[in-house]
């Protein structure tokens, strides 16, 4: 695989993971302000979906790859390592004393990129 593909395959993985990003925010603020949804439950559901969402279009279009049971599994469990990594990595920047800014941009940092190189090597290999 060229450097090339690769970076076109990151890419991509950029550009679903930022739709998925507004598809949660979306489906939570619309569940909160106009179903009176908790916000613990609007976030939930807004997360299955998201994610759901994240799987298909990483799926067909990052990835290249068939759906499939298998990789459907594996793709949510990289999911939920992520948000575990997530709230790992923003609960050690709190501790730490940083602010909440610095916290984002290390899960950015972190949880993407792993993210990535997991998806690539083992969800999808």
């Amino acid at each position: 695989m060229t450097k090339r593909t690769e970076l076109i395959r990151l890419m991509r993985f950029g550009v679903c993971g930022l739709s998925a990003t507004g598809l949660h925010i979306a489906i939570a603020v619309v569940l909160i302000s106009r179903a009176g949804v908790s916000p613990t439950l609007a976030n939930t559901v807004a997360f299955a979906c998201a994610t759901c969402w994240s799987y298909l279009v990483n799926t067909l279009w990052s990835f290249s790859s068939s759906l499939r049971v298998r990789n459907v599994w594996r793709f949510i469990a990289v999911s939920l390592g992520g948000a575990a990594l997530t709230g790992l990595v923003s609960t050690l920047a709190q501790v730490a004393g940083a602010g909440p800014w610095i916290g984002i941009a290390l899960v950015v940092c972190a949880v993407t990129p792993l993210s990535f190189l997991t998806h690539r090597r083992w969800t999808y290999r």
